[in-house]
């Protein structure tokens, strides 16, 4: 299994961010096909209470690179990753995994 988590800095304009995220990001990601499930986090703290790295986590699994592949590279997965710019003004970091 392939999972791919995608950790958003920190915002210039933390509800606007999340305005956009609920709104439009995420309906665009509901639309694509492949995804065997997806779950995204609000990242609250860190253990030592100082602030954390990130501002909200997304995670994605898919049954293989294959189908990542396949998913990201559809018109629907290209729209998402198209969409970053519009939101993303803290930067993301996108990571590929294989689940153990």
């Amino acid at each position: 299994m392939i999972k791919l988590t995608a950790l958003y800095g920190h915002p210039t304009d933390p509800a606007a961010f999340e305005n956009y995220y609920a709104a439009t990001h995420m309906p665009l990601v509901a639309k694509m096909s492949g995804l065997l499930r997806y779950e995204k986090a609000k990242v609250v703290g860190t253990p030592d209470g100082d602030k954390p790295p990130y501002h909200r986590m997304f995670e994605a699994w898919f049954d293989s690179e294959a189908a990542l592949g396949a998913t990201m590279g559809s018109p629907e997965g290209k729209a998402v990753v198209a969409d970053l710019a519009n939101f993303a003004t803290g930067g993301v970091t996108i990571l590929v995994s294989a689940v153990e």
